[in-house]
């Protein structure tokens, strides 16, 4: 069994396990339980949609942008030639490339958080699968991310679109916010704006 930390104890003793809580009483809870931690923690919303993601009309993936993002800087990666390199190089992309990007992944390069490419791109992407596909970086139409408009793409990464997916047990799980990073913004916002996207 797992040793729980003082701290957490500390939480468990003081707040009614019991409870329901309204979202702006959640967030000011977790906002209290992360103050004075060493690092910046995430908010993190659980939502059981009582789906068997073994089937595939069940199965419920997709992205929402959240309207304050999500308080970390996402580094992306951009399989494009010629126009549409330039233009995802205009739009922020930090690494644009085709066979050069491809080789450097083969070699282990590893530090982006979101892989775009464009259509006539997907054969030489297609040979990254087992590198990309364990770490959910698989570009894929039904995301956005295979796409001809790399820009607004590149743009929406950046911005902080968040992907989720149905978990084995039909639970769909994702960050939706840092809170020293987003201590004044409206936080049913947030959920309003990732709720519609699930249901």
């Amino acid at each position: 069994m797992a040793i729980k930390g003082k701290k957490l104890r500390d939480h468990y003793k003081n707040t009614d396990r019991d409870k329901l809580f309204n979202l702006n009483e959640a967030v000011k809870l977790v906002r209290e339980f992360a103050s004075g931690g060493k690092s910046d923690q995430t908010i993190e919303i659980a939502m059981n949609l009582g789906v068997d993601p073994r089937h595939s009309d069940q199965m419920v993936r997709g992205v929402v942008s959240l309207p304050h993002g999500t308080g970390k800087s996402m580094k992306v990666a951009v399989f494009a030639k010629d126009a549409k390199a330039e233009e995802a190089k205009q739009s922020g992309a930090d690494f644009v490339g085709s066979e050069d990007l491809m080789t450097e992944i083969q070699n282990g390069k590893s530090d982006f958080d979101r892989v775009i490419a464009t259509p006539d791109m997907m054969g030489l992407v297609g040979r990254l699968g087992k590198v990309l596909g364990p770490r959910g970086l698989m570009p894929n139409p039904k995301l956005g991310t295979v796409t001809n408009d790399v820009g607004d793409a590149v743009k929406a990464a950046k911005a902080g679109q968040v992907e989720f997916r149905t978990e084995k047990a039909g639970i769909v799980h994702g960050g939706i916010g840092n809170p020293p990073t987003y201590a004044d913004c409206d936080q049913n916002r947030r959920q309003r704006k990732a709720n519609p996207s699930i249901n």
